[in-house]
């Protein structure tokens, strides 16, 4: 087995990832247009089901995206981001370990309020052990989902067939704002449960796409309740 990282290493990791890429973003101007250049030909707006591919928002997560972006239509997904195209790439990446990398980017449309959304997979070598940040709100989805005002994140286990059928695969699917940290604006709980079932419906997706066993033990219908 390739080299991995710990556990505590890796949830440390993404949320400093995150920051970092957070402060990046926000310094370059990234994601938005700012709707100063004209839309290109192919320019869409969607509903939120019709996002990543089509089958990676559940109805439930897209009025979730309404709670957390304040918007229901979308920019079009890029081509490359769908949950088959994810899989594909962690299949190929497994077993190395990863941090960050993209399933979908969800931006609001151009001429509103810019709102970037990034949903990332990653591969951990164990499942969750270390305590979580105050900030986060632990439920009962996989082996452990946690989830803040304007980040969630859902760790399952993995047995596929795809993946040779190793004794697990540790899956880290993480849903957060992409924009400089502030104050949340609006309900906080309200918020942690719309990340979280939004995190939830791609992690879902991912799992049955990868073909987990017991879909990576994952409830159909997101846990809201904390753990």
């Amino acid at each position: 087995m390739g080299t991995v990282i710990s556990r505590e290493s890796a949830r440390r990791g993404l949320l400093s990832v995150a920051m970092a890429g957070s402060l990046l973003v926000a310094a370059t101007g990234c994601g938005g247009d700012g709707g100063e250049d004209e839309a290109p030909d192919d320019y869409k707006v969607v509903a939120g089901t019709q996002l990543c591919g089509g089958n990676a928002v559940s109805s439930d997560a897209a009025k979730a995206l309404n709670v957390i972006t304040g918007s229901s239509r979308f920019e079009a997904s890029a081509d490359e981001y769908t949950v088959k195209q994810a899989t594909a790439d962690l299949i190929q990446a497994y077993p190395r370990a990863t941090v960050n990398n993209d399933v979908c980017r969800i931006y609001t449309p151009r001429g509103t309020p810019d709102f970037d959304l990034r949903i990332t997979w990653d591969l951990a070598d164990g499942p969750p052990t270390s305590d979580s940040d105050p900030e986060f709100t632990e439920l009962r989805m996989g082996e452990l989902a946690v989830a803040a005002a304007d980040k969630a994140y859902v760790f399952f286990a993995c047995q596929s067939n795809k993946l040779g059928f190793p004794p697990d695969v540790h899956v880290v699917i993480g849903v957060r704002h992409w924009a400089m940290p502030t104050e949340p604006e609006g309900d906080v709980q309200e918020l942690k449960d719309a990340y979280a079932t939004v995190a939830h419906s791609f992690s879902l997706a991912m799992a049955k796409e990868l073909g987990c066993k017991n879909n990576g033990g994952l409830p159909t219908k997101p846990v809201l309740d904390p753990a």
